[in-house]
């Protein structure tokens, strides 16, 4: 039985009599043991201390080289906190882009307050942009995709301004495609260049009119090594059978914390698309260094710089491309290397072009603020 491309073929469900019946319990266990080992082997699914430990004694090194811990925060002077390093307005960076609002997915921010203002200010910027459901409302300081809500009906509207009470972007959604774009330019450089592409895959399961939901997320080969997440997810329907042929999608954000598969996609970048990149970025001032997660309706599209951006993040972002699974933890080591290089002689130069530079204890203050955010 074929349960989509993704599947793997190493151990397959065991066969009942029932299409309804509950998973094996011992398959069950199998799956999970190897969804534990998959995470333990694979070092995409590491936890950050584990990736950048052995990176530290490098970040001393560039600290002595650069005169200065705290020098990559003056990467991007044109940035609130500290270049974007933690806590950053997710509308405040947007604002930055003014200049390139046709690139930008249109965005409106929704202060606090009571839900009858806030909900009203939602309808309002639909109808200003000839907009209809789906949206997406997101925290204005989140990362990872925490508290995102792709909302396709009032009452998702309704239950995302009840959940946050916190300020929210509210944006257009953009069908299609996603990257992720990392673009790096030196102050003193005609162009910027493009530093990583992270092409970015949501993981599909495919029914067969015969197991359930639940056997599929098992079986699948890639939802395996985030099963607990998608079973979590899932709970309430883990007991349905997906017609054969049906697809489920597993996750609708680009995010690889829950769930997405990114591949390298460098072997996308054109001319043409590198350009509007550079205009886009060009157009904030103070802006040297970061990621720009953009939707595109194809990937044809994308490369003739068709895109349009739905978030910019600064130095603390990450060439994402090195969680394709076919890349070592060594090539994500020399890459990251490699970006923070960069991170600190940009953010020299802009020092010595007179831009700020935080103290560490300002950073620390940042953090700690963050962490209790």
């Amino acid at each position: 039985m074929s349960t989509g491309p993704n599947s793997a073929t190493s151990e397959l469900l065991p066969v009942t009599d029932s299409a309804t019946a509950p998973v094996d319990p011992g398959w069950r266990r199998r799956r999970l043991w190897l969804s534990s080992w998959r995470r333990l082997t694979r070092w995409e699914y590491w936890p950050i201390w584990a990736v950048y430990g052995p990176l530290l004694p490098y970040f001393v090194w560039l600290a002595v080289r650069y005169r200065g811990a705290t020098v990559f925060t003056a990467v991007n002077p044109g940035m609130p906190a500290a270049s974007g390093l933690v806590g950053r307005s997710k509308a405040e960076i947007l604002a930055g882009l003014a200049e390139a609002s046709d690139r930008v997915a249109p965005w409106t921010r929704v202060a606090p307050g009571e839900f009858p203002q806030r909900n009203a200010a939602i309808r309002l910027f639909m109808a200003d942009h000839g907009l209809a459901y789906p949206i997406v409302l997101k925290p204005d300081r989140g990362e990872r995709g925490a508290g995102v809500v792709i909302a396709r009906s009032a009452r998702d509207v309704e239950s995302a301004l009840r959940e946050t009470a916190g300020s929210l972007v509210v944006q257009a959604y953009v069908a299609g495609v996603e990257f992720g774009v990392f673009y790096v330019r030196h102050p003193e450089a005609e162009e910027g260049e493009i530093f990583a592409v992270t092409e970015k895959h949501n993981v599909v399961v495919e029914g067969d009119g015969e197991r359930t939901l639940e056997a599929l997320i098992l079986q699948d080969n890639r939802a395996v090594g985030m099963v607990r997440y998608f079973l979590s997810q899932f709970a309430s329907r883990l007991a349905e059978v997906p017609a054969r042929g049906e697809r489920v999608l597993l996750g609708e954000l680009g995010t690889h914390c829950r769930g997405a598969l990114f591949l390298d996609g460098m072997g996308r970048v054109t001319s043409r698309m590198a350009q509007e990149i550079d205009r886009v970025s060009r157009a904030y001032p103070g802006f040297h260094f970061g990621r720009y997660d953009v939707r595109a309706e194809s990937v044809e599209a994308f490369q003739r710089g068709e895109f349009r951006v739905i978030e910019l993040n600064g130095v603390t972002s990450e060439a994402t491309s090195i969680y394709d699974p076919r890349h070592s933890v060594l090539h994500a080591w020399r890459t990251l290397a490699r970006q923070w290089r960069l991170a600190f002689a940009i953010g020299a130069a802009n020092r010595e072009r007179g831009a700020p530079v935080s103290s560490i204890a300002e950073v620390v203050k940042l953090l700690r603020e963050h962490t209790q955010a």
